[in-house]
């Protein structure tokens, strides 16, 4: 086994990974960009090195530098995690040059499952059954038309040296494929630097399963089940389990059976995932990603074994631990990818500073794998993923009631997250019917994303109570440095003559704001005044309670908003000062600002044209994902700010019209 490996990666999966070296005893390097200098992954490695500026180009996609920090550190090997080098086959090569085991398979089976079509016609001839579609090597649009009005629309375009969802786009008719084919390679250049694309029919009820596939030097290769992934935005995994239900077992062992001969077509080594896209009993190769998933704790969850010491372990030299025979599979997992993004908006990732992030409880039903801490910052420049959380359950029905459990318990503030819209996922009834399909989030979407809900009774008593407790905690603190401790000023009775005492809290809900009239009654006590009519508030042995229920929900602080945290959903309250003028704050109307900082693609629009509401204006591309902004309202273009290339800022005025 080795000594000391290096972790070419940052984030969730290289905590992952050190943790899994540190069990086994081995040392760890870690390496880093400028931009994650306090990172976990940094913190929690034996050593560490800063390899580059915080653009991934320059710090985690640069071969010589990280291979300069393997040398110097003395580690024998490199994981790569998944992303960034991953699937590199040159970084493959330049380790084995540099005598370092590069932990993942070799060169060659990278370099033939790295292109889609050449690695379909490969696995066509293994006999494993493909999607009809066009791989050919004549791009233009003509050819594609051929091809498609051949297939039959819809069609969808897909990079070919691409994954994760990126470079992909559906044409449902042969007027849409034009447009859809130049969006596909603006995104496969952008991402892969290749803008090749390839052509398959599009099935309009699939599942989206794969099968983790393991081999070793020997030519020992196994599955270890399977996962659906079926759940899905813009291509990319939201929700994974395993089992996949309602496969039986002569499903599985086919669909294993093609795996394996699939990896064995290839000369594979270590672990991997052979994808397949499935409609009825019929399933279709759809890639194979080189590398470990991120969705792999959920068949670790199910075989109770730990595949990174697998790839640890085979990368080293040694026989597989265990035969196919030997395998056996117990109970359901679901992970969910728990995102810095706005699912209201489009799912567009949220940058910022996490000012609150409480995670479920762990146990051995309950795991989460982070890479980051209440404190960190989530950057444009790698992928907005706080963590993963995976759930356990005898049966599938026991591992959804503790991930909906698990996502209740969650808090997160500082960023918009995904949690509420998984809360939705996990409560609806087609999910727990598994009734799974990659248009799930697309059938469901007008139910699942629903407008934010006024603050109940509840949020708002959460909401005074962190008001009172923090003025009682000030309070406290400046009669104990005051030279008259029972000063009358530092008291909180709400004191007023020919009266009773009270005092008011404001509050902005959405459009709404809200006056709550609280008298104090004895210490720790209040009547508060709601806009449905009074209640008693108490905190007492270190829990709330509101007319003697006690109150699941909590409030924490996050820039100038309350956040009320209750059951996977958070709600945001403004306190408003009284004695401070306010009122709302109306952006103009006819400037267009960029959402998030990024770079122009395209500007689709001259100075001086006319458009109509939701006309596309440019395109924005940011955390390697396209944004078309759109005008909104009917107008006339005014001014143009920004050129093709050009980089902009979070807030910066990219148009203006009339």
């Amino acid at each position: 086994m080795f000594r000391k490996i290096l972790i070419a990666n940052r984030g969730e999966i290289a905590c992952r990974v050190i943790r899994t070296a540190q069990r086994l005893g081995i040392r760890t390097a870690a390496v880093y960009s400028e931009a994650d200098a306090d990172a976990w992954h940094v913190e929690m490695a034996d050593e560490a090195y800063g390899i580059g500026a915080a653009p991934a180009r320059e710090s985690y996609l640069n071969i010589g530098r990280i291979l300069e920090v393997a040398e110097r550190s003395g580690a024998q090997a490199i994981h790569p995690g998944y992303g960034f080098l991953s699937e590199n086959a040159e970084f493959a090569e330049a380790c084995e040059k540099a005598g370092i085991v590069f932990i993942g398979p070799p060169a060659s089976a990278i370099r033939a499952m790295g292109l889609k079509a050449a690695a379909k016609d490969l696995i066509a001839r293994s006999g494993v059954p493909v999607v009809p579609g066009y791989q050919g090597a004549e791009q233009d649009l003509a050819s594609f038309a051929e091809a498609a009005a051949r297939i039959g629309y819809p069609v969808l375009l897909k990079a070919s040296a691409g994954g994760g969802g990126k470079g992909m786009r559906i044409a449902g008719g042969p007027e849409e494929l034009a447009g859809a084919m130049a969006s596909a390679k603006r995104e496969a250049a952008s991402s892969f630097g290749n803008d090749r694309l390839l052509l398959e029919r599009y099935l309009t009820r699939p599942r989206h399963i794969e099968v983790q596939v393991f081999a070793d030097r020997y030519g020992n290769v196994i599955p270890l089940y399977e996962r659906d992934c079926s759940i899905q935005r813009r291509y990319q995994k939201v929700i994974e389990e395993a089992p996949a239900p309602g496969l039986d077992a002569a499903q599985r062992n086919a669909m294993g059976d093609a795996a394996c001969a699939a990896a064995s077509a290839i000369g594979y080594v270590n672990a991997g995932t052979v994808e397949f896209i499935v409609q009825g009993d019929v399933f279709y190769f759809m890639e194979m990603n080189t590398r470990l998933q991120v969705e792999h704790p959920v068949t670790e969850a199910i075989t109770g074994l730990d595949l990174v010491e697998w790839q640890l372990r085979v990368a080293a030299g040694e026989r597989l631990p265990r035969r196919r025979e030997d395998l056996r599979m117990e109970g359901h997992a679901i992970e969910t990818r728990i995102y810095a993004e706005d699912p209201r908006h489009d799912f567009r990732p949220s940058i910022g500073k996490l000012t609150h992030l409480r995670s479920p409880c762990q146990s051995e039903f309950v795991r989460v794998d982070s890479g980051v801490r209440a404190g960190d910052s989530i950057s444009i420049h790698y992928d907005p993923m706080i963590a993963k959380l995976i759930v356990r359950g005898a049966d599938r029905d026991e591992a959804v009631a503790r991930l909906r459990q698990a996502l209740a318990e969650y808090e997160i503030a500082g960023v918009t997250t995904n949690v509420a819209f998984l809360s939705a996922v996990a409560a609806h009834p087609a999910y727990e019917r598994a009734e799974l399909d990659t248009g799930f989030l697309e059938r469901y979407g007008a139910e699942l994303l629903t407008p934010p809900r006024a603050a109940s009774r509840t949020v708002l008593a959460a909401a005074v109570l962190h008001v009172l407790i923090e003025e009682q905690q000030k309070t406290e603190e400046r009669a104990a440095a005051s030279n008259d401790p029972w000063s009358p000023w530092d008291e909180l009775t709400a004191w007023r003559m020919n009266g009773e005492g009270y005092q008011d809290l404001l509050f902005q809900d959405g459009e709404r704001e809200l006056t709550l009239r609280v008298y104090p009654r004895r210490k720790g006590a209040w009547r508060v005044d709601f806009p449905d009519g009074s209640g008693q508030l108490e905190k007492r042995a270190g829990a709330a309670y509101l007319d003697g229920a006690k109150l699941t929900c909590n409030a924490v602080e996050s820039g100038n908003e309350l956040i009320v945290f209750e059951e996977g959903a958070d709600y945001h309250l403004k306190r408003i000062d009284p004695l401070t003028p306010h009122g709302a704050e109306r952006e103009a109307g006819g400037r267009l600002t960029a959402p998030m900082p990024g770079r122009i693609m395209q500007v689709l629009v001259q100075k001086g044209a006319a458009v109509k509401y939701g006309a596309p204006l440019l395109i924005l591309e940011a955390m390697k994902m396209e944004y078309t902004i759109t005008a909104p309202v009917d107008g006339t273009i005014d001014e143009i700010r920004y050129a093709p290339g050009d980089v902009v800022e979070e807030g910066a005025e990219l148009i203006t019209l009339s």
